[in-house]
């Protein structure tokens, strides 16, 4: 960047500290188990979907309510089409959540160890927000955050199962936050439910103030479609609904949408391969327990550790250099920690390998 460019630049865009995503490699050969994608592919239905609608032809827009996708997520979840929100990936869902619910006198909560978009939300829309620490086994403190909102706050966002921890919370906590908060919104990030967190979407028609979040990125292995959805009352589902219109009517095109729907339709390719992850990802812990390492209870396709007698930032290069690609966050009370994804068993057996000539003595 020339040192003339910024001077083109918003004052309100010159400030902003922008997220970092994890490094996506153009070399083949790297073990990369570091952005929490499904190590396995899609499923078929999914992938002939996709290339049907292609086929179909791509010159008109698809349809701007995703009522098709909408009704498959209803469907599934018990739900009506018009308690769900569907846009471009959670993170843009999050991001008209934060926009439409948010901008309140009083602060927004969150952990502050959780997904750092948050952060990034709240600064781009002028958010004020209070960070609640986490206790020292990384774990939400529920009882702290209850008693903050019950003080008056303008909403909750929890990331459940939380990253990059892994760590859940069951639904009686979820239930907690909604009664100490009920003029705000609660809203639950379950991007990694499915791999055994408990999902609050069963609460929905008890609690006005409730919206979940998922994603087809992580459990559906549709991180390169890019599609999302929020869940809730209808009054919400509404205020989303024009904010996207004031932003991108079209946030989906025609081969997300077809490939969405069929993932949803594929239960059996659903439960096998979350069951194989989840099934990998208690075998990698007690690996890296015998190698030393301490090990985060996870619900997530990733796993939060840390080596009492080695630098977390030092093991992460040094993995590189083997061709494994872990990730390392700088923030000061996770430095020590690395998260690490759920690979295939060959994937995780080279991770194992790399650390062992790492950590040989």
């Amino acid at each position: 960047m020339s040192a003339s460019q910024p001077s083109f630049y918003s004052p309100r865009l010159a400030a902003l500290e922008p997220y970092v995503p994890g490094e996506q490699p153009r070399i083949a050969s790297l073990v990369k188990l570091n952005t929490n994608e499904n190590p396995y592919p899609p499923s078929p239905l999914a992938v002939d979907a996709v290339q049907r609608a292609a086929a179909a032809g791509l010159e008109r827009y698809p349809d701007p309510e995703s009522l098709e996708l909408r009704e498959a997520v209803a469907r599934r979840h018990g739900l009506h089409a018009d308690q769900v929100f569907a846009g471009n990936g959670s993170d843009e869902v999050l991001a008209h959540a934060f926009f439409a619910f948010f901008r309140q006198a009083e602060p927004l909560l969150f952990p502050d160890v959780t997904y750092s978009f948050y952060r990034v939300y709240a600064q781009r829309y002028d958010i004020p927000c209070e960070l609640l620490p986490v206790d020292d086994g990384m774990r939400i403190d529920v009882d702290a955050l209850a008693a903050r909102a019950a003080r008056g706050c303008g909403g909750i966002v929890l990331a459940n199962p939380n990253a990059p921890t892994g760590i859940g919370l069951p639904l009686t906590q979820i239930e907690r936050l909604l009664q100490a908060c009920p003029g705000r919104v609660v809203l639950v990030d379950e991007a990694y439910v499915d791999f055994g967190g408990e999902s609050a979407l069963p609460l929905v028609a008890r609690y006005p103030n409730l919206l979940v979040v998922q994603t087809l990125s992580k459990s559906r292995a549709l991180a390169g479609l890019r599609v999302g959805f929020a869940c809730g009352q209808v009054h919400l589902i509404e205020a989303m609904t024009r904010g996207k219109n004031t932003f991108n009517s079209y946030p989906l095109g025609r081969p997300a949408l077809a490939g969405a729907v069929a993932a949803l339709q594929d239960e059996t390719w659903f439960d096998r391969t979350c069951k194989a992850v989840m099934d990998t990802r208690e075998g990698l812990s007690l690996q890296l327990e015998d190698l030393g390492f301490e090990v985060l209870p996870s619900q997530a396709n990733f796993v939060f550790v840390r080596h009492p007698q080695h630098d977390a930032g030092e093991m992460a290069a040094a993995l590189r250099e083997r061709a494994v690609l872990v990730r390392h966050f700088g923030a000061p009370r996770i430095a020590q920690y690395l998260r690490i994804s759920i690979g295939t068993r060959d994937q995780c057996g080279a991770l194992i390998n790399a650390l062992n000539g790492i950590l040989a003595p």
